[in-house]
C-alpha cells in the first residue's frame, strides 16, 4: 500500500482523548504494511518515562508506540519532556538529559529554545523514516497557551502537516467537543484538520450516525472513523493511574499513592496477576491490611516522604511488619526506607536533610546528575533473573547495602533487610520479567504462582487497538487516491 502522508499529527479535543493509542495503532498498521514509521510526540508532560537506547528519557506512551512500530525507543520520538515536580514547576528534559527546573512561566518563555530541539529532533526522524506519525499533548483549544506553542497547532503549522482530531465519546459531549475545539482555532488550523475519529464507542453505530451526519454537515469534514471501546488493554499510561483493579486474587498488594508518583506502570504486572488483588491507596484512605506493600518512585522524594507521613501512613507500615508482611521500596521508596535524604545540592527543592522511616540502615544523597540505564542481573534472594531500568538521582549507602537485593553483573544493587522483610531497589520495571515475577511474589509469600508475561500482553493490546484502528488507515489511505 502507499500511505499519502510523510507527516500526520494526531491531535485531541482534550487530555485521555486516545491520542496515544491511535498513534500506536497506526504504527502497528504501518508497520505490518512494511513502511519505514515513527512515532513523534515534540512536548510530553509525565511522570511515567522509559531509558531510550541512546542514553535518555522519553515518555512510556512514546516507547510503546516505537514498540509498534517494531523500533527501539529512541530521545529523537519525544524531544521536549517535562516531568512536574510542583503544581507550578517540572523538570525540563531536552533529547533525554536534564535541562533545567522551571516555573511554568518561566517555561513558557523558554519555548522559542524548545521548539528548535523539537524540529531538529524532527528533521532527523523524517530524514529516515517514511511516516512520521506525531501525537499532539492536551487539546489544541487551548487559547492560553497558544503563544509560543510547541505541541499542537504551532507544531503543525511550522511542519506544514495535515491533522486527525480524536475525541472520546464515553465522556459525553462528544460533538460539543469537536465543534467546540474547531472554534478555538484560527482558520489557517481549522483548513489543516483533514478529518474526525470518535474513540471508545460503545453501543448501536445505527443510532449514532445521524449525529456523524450532522457533524460533517456542520463542519464540512468527514467522520474517518469510529473506534470502539476495548475491554482488557494492557497497554502503558501516560500519567494518570488506572484506578480500576484488575484481577482480584487472594493475595493483596498495596500501593500508597504520594503526589508526585513516577513510573506507576512498573505495577502493570501486578494488576495483571490473576492471584493478586492490587490496590492504589490514595489521600485520606487507610492502608487496608495486606501481604505487601510497595512504595513507589517519586519525583519529589523528600516532599512525598513528607507527605506519606502527614497522611499517618507510617504507623500502618510498621503494623503490617509486625504482623509479618513484606514492604518493597522501589527508587524514591527506597530512598524513603532508609534513616535520611539529604538535598544538599537543592536538586528537588530547598537544600535539607528529611529523616526516613529508618527500616533500611542506609542513607541517601541526592545529586544533581541522573542515571538512567537499562540493566540486566540476577536476584540476590532467589536463583533468578531479572530485567530492568534505573532513572533516578542520588546515591545510597549504608550497612544495609551489604545484603543487596539483585546484582547487576558482580555490582550489588540495593538492600534486602536481614530478618527478609524488607526489600529496596533502584530498579525499575522489576515485574515485567516473568521469572523475576515469580521470584518476587515467592519472596512475599505467594508460591507456586504462575507468572504472566506483561510484555507479551502488550504486544497483544497493540495487536487488538491496531486491527480496530484499521477502518482510520483505510480512510486515510483514500484521501490519497
Amino acid at each position: 500500500m502507499t500511505f499519502p502522508f510523510s507527516t500526520l499529527m494526531v491531535q485531541g479535543t482534550t487530555s485521555d482523548a486516545g491520542k496515544s493509542t491511535v498513534v500506536a495503532a497506526l504504527c502497528r498498521l504501518l508497520a505490518r504494511e512494511g513502511i519505514r514509521v515513527v512515532p513523534f510526540k515534540p512536548q510530553n508532560m509525565a511522570l511515567n518515562s522509559a531509558v531510550t537506547v541512546d542514553g535518555g528519557e522519553i515518555g512510556r506512551a512514546q516507547a510503546l508506540q516505537a514498540q509498534a512500530a517494531g523500533l527501539a525507543p529512541h530521545t529523537d520520538m519525544n524531544p521536549v519532556l517535562l516531568k512536574p515536580s510542583s503544581d507550578t514547576g517540572a523538570q525540563v528534559v531536552i533529547h533525554g538529559k536534564v535541562r533545567a527546573d522551571m516555573q511554568a512561566r518561566d517555561y513558557h518563555q523558554y519555548k522559542t529554545v524548545a521548539m528548535q530541539a523539537v524540529l531538529q529532533s524532527y528533521a532527523r526522524l523524517s530524514a529516515n523514516h517514511e511516516a512520521v506519525i506525531v501525537e499532539g499533548a492536551g487539546s489544541p483549544a487551548e487559547i492560553n497557551l497558544r503563544e509560543r506553542d510547541i505541541a499542537n497547532m504551532g507544531f503543525a503549522e511550522a511542519v506544514d502537516c495535515p491533522v486527525i482530531l480524536v475525541a472520546d465519546i464515553d465522556r459525553g459531549g462528544v460533538f460539543a467537543h469537536i465543534v467546540g475545539t474547531l472554534s478555538c482555532l484560527s482558520e489557517s488550523e481549522r483548513r489543516r484538520i483533514v478529518g474526525f475519529v470518535i474513540n471508545r464507542f460503545r453501543g448501536d453505530l445505527g443510532l449514532l450516525e445521524p449525529g456523524l451526519e450532522w457533524l460533517e454537515r456542520q463542519t464540512g469534514k468527514p467522520v474517518l472513523a469510529v473506534l470502539p471501546y476495548l475491554h482488557g488493554l494492557q497497554l502503558d499510561a501516560e500519567d494518570a493511574i488506572q484506578q480500576a483493579q484488575g484481577a482480584q486474587g487472594t493475595f493483596r498488594v498495596v500501593v500508597p499513592v504520594p503526589p508526585r508518583i513516577s513510573n506507576h506502570t512498573d505495577f502493570d504486572a501486578l494488576r495483571a496477576q490473576p492471584e493478586v488483588d492490587l490496590h492504589f491507596v490514595g489521600p485520606g484512605q487507610l492502608i487496608p491490611p495486606s501481604d505487601l506493600i510497595i512504595l513507589p518512585g517519586s519525583k519529589n522524594t523528600r516532599a512525598d516522604l513528607a507527605w506519606l507521613i502527614k497522611q499517618g501512613w507510617v504507623d500502618a507500615l510498621h503494623r503490617h511488619l509486625r504482623y509479618g508482611g513484606k514492604v518493597i521500596g522501589i527508587c524514591g521508596g527506597y530512598q524513603m526506607l532508609g534513616k535520611t535524604i539529604t538535598d544538599s545540592f537543592g536538586v528537588e527543592g530547598d537544600p535539607g536533610v528529611s529523616q526516613g522511616f529508618a527500616l533500611l540502615d542506609v542513607d541517601t544523597q541526592l545529586t544533581p546528575d541522573k542515571r538512567l540505564a537499562q540493566v540486566q542481573g540476577r536476584c540476590a534472594f532467589a536463583d533468578a533473573p531479572m530485567n530492568g531500568y534505573e532513572i533516578h538521582v542520588g546515591t545510597t549507602s549504608g550497612s544495609a547495602t551489604a545484603n543487596p537485593a539483585f546484582y547487576i553483573g558482580n555490582r550489588p544493587e540495593g538492600a534486602h533487610s536481614q530478618d527478609g522483610q524488607i526489600l529496596g531497589t533502584y530498579l525499575h520495571g522489576l515485574f515485567d520479567d516473568p521469572q523475576a515475577l515469580r521470584a518476587l511474589l515467592n519472596w512475599a509469600g505467594l508460591k507456586d504462582v504462575a507468572p504472566v508475561d506483561v510484555t507479551a500482553l502488550r504486544e497483544q493490546s497493540i495487536d487488538r487497538i491496531a486491527d480496530a484502528a484499521l477502518p482510520l488507515l483505510q480512510a486515510l489511505t483514500r484521501m490519497g487516491a
